[in-house]
């Protein structure tokens, strides 16, 4: 992600979003499918795996991503002295991906997608520096729609710009850590996007035309950039706002049952009607420069056990740090080990080891994950798994015993799926499995309630 100047969120939606006009007037939802790194749809496809082994490869692609996190919050962040490690890696923080034509007549591409960022880019000529794509490289001069961002346009100039003028074009340098980096001219363009027989052409999308990029390690793959869809004003679901109502949603199914189901994103018109046992919570004001979706976390329970955590202990701290965002872009979830006073993550992990050993599970040391809390299985009748919910404000997130465990059948184990953070607490996308999540951006809440999402419907 990005880590743009800082800024109010609410005076950038006021300030920005009343000068842009983005799409056409018939458009009121949308349906965008995602691609799973690991899909036979996907350009990155690893081939058929077991279940094993792409359980192996999502607690990778997860860990990869907590790192690149905990890189992006720290302050003055230094990498491990072997940087390449980090630039191999950095394709791996990333899990979704989306297919999409841009310009008049479209170019498809694949752009990875980008949960905590903003800017949509993708490679453009005449490249200065390019790494090499397998798909042709998007030419502006083809396109007939295309037209750059104005250096007068509120977002290049003010108090709360994302981009500057230089040269009498309005540009833009964006860092991903690790040494990745892109940049080139803020522009305007025609997106093609859908799924299905229902695909819309999206005018005057504001995206980037990069020019420059260096260590992404996309090199000769068919990624052409990056899609954000994060809060930040220059991301699709921001962009898009007046057309769907300020609302997005998505139904993860289970990620290891057989069978390839599709997962969408749904804007506005598109999401399935409301049930009436739906729950919400309000987000929070990110940090400043910081456009995460963070949520109120009041406490925590295990079970029954509530853990009756100090009020404000999961709060955003003056400096940045501490909070908890939910990710659809990790996997895995994770609790702050530094939260002031106490160590969240520990406690948590105390009431999980208290609840299994008083149940007389025979505890394994550390394996090959890196579980920090493991039990060899019980029999198959056991009854006894536990639960954990999240106490937001205003609403409960509970979370089933078969999403909170990671089991290995073949070597006789399981652990609590939880892992720790160094300065923050994620809800991860393992745990939001089989529940209708539902981001409203117009009154700045989440909504959600449980669903079988395997029959979530293609548009």
């Amino acid at each position: 992600m990005a880590t743009f100047p800082a800024a109010t969120l609410f005076l950038l939606f006021i300030s920005t979003f009343s000068q842009l006009h983005f799409t056409t007037s018939k458009l009121s939802g949308l349906t965008l499918q995602l691609i799973p790194r690991d899909s036979p749809e996907s350009p990155l496809y690893p081939g058929n795996l077991t279940q094993h082994e792409r359980l192996q490869r999502l607690i990778r692609f997860s860990d990869a991503r907590v790192a690149y996190l905990e890189a992006i919050f720290a302050r003055n962040a230094k990498f491990a002295p072997d940087e390449s490690i980090i630039i191999s890696e950095y394709r791996d923080d990333f899990y979704y991906i989306v297919y999409l034509g841009i310009g008049t007549a479209p170019e498809y591409m694949f752009l990875l997608l980008d949960t905590g960022g903003g800017l949509i880019w993708s490679q453009c000529q005449p490249c200065k520096n390019c790494y090499r794509q397998s798909m042709p490289i998007y030419d502006p001069l083809g396109s007939s729609s295309y037209r750059k961002l104005s250096c007068d346009h509120p977002l290049c100039v003010g108090d709360n710009n994302f981009f500057k003028c230089v040269d009498q074009k309005c540009v833009y340098d964006v860092s991903y850590g690790g040494g990745a980096r892109t940049k080139g001219v803020a522009s305007w363009e025609s997106f093609t996007i859908g799924a299905g027989n229902r695909v819309y052409l999206v005018q005057n999308m504001l995206f980037g035309c990069s020019d420059d990029t260096h260590n992404p390690n996309f090199e000769r793959t068919q990624l052409s950039g990056i899609m954000g869809f994060s809060l930040s004003p220059d991301s699709l679901p921001s962009q898009l706002m007046d057309q769907i109502g300020g609302r997005f949603s998505y139904c993860f199914p289970p990620f290891l049952e057989d069978g390839n189901f599709p997962r969408y994103v749904k804007f506005g018109d598109e999401i399935p009607q409301l049930p009436g046992n739906i729950q919400s919570t309000n987000f929070q004001r990110p940090p400043p420069g910081y456009f995460y979706y963070y949520l109120k976390l009041i406490d925590i329970s295990v079970g029954s056990l509530r853990l009756d955590f100090e009020p404000g202990l999961f709060d955003i701290r003056p400096d940045g740090s501490g909070g908890i965002f939910i990710d659809s872009g990790t996997l895995m979830s994770s609790i702050d080990q530094f939260t002031i006073g106490r160590n969240a993550y520990a406690d948590v992990m105390g009431a999980f080891q208290n609840y299994y050993d008083g149940l007389r599970l025979q505890r394994m040391g550390q394996v090959g994950e890196g579980f920090d809390l493991c039990y060899k299985n019980p029999p198959l009748d056991f009854p006894g798994f536990t639960t954990l919910t999240y106490h937001f404000e205003g609403a409960s997130y509970f979370v089933e015993w078969k999403y909170l465990h990671f089991f290995n059948i073949k070597q006789g184990y399981f652990c609590v799926f939880l892992k720790p953070a160094n300065g923050f607490s994620i809800l991860g996308s393992w745990f939001q499995q089989n529940k209708r999540i539902i981001y409203d951006l117009n009154h700045f809440s989440l909504q959600f309630y449980d669903e079988n999402c395997k029959d979530d419907p293609a548009p």
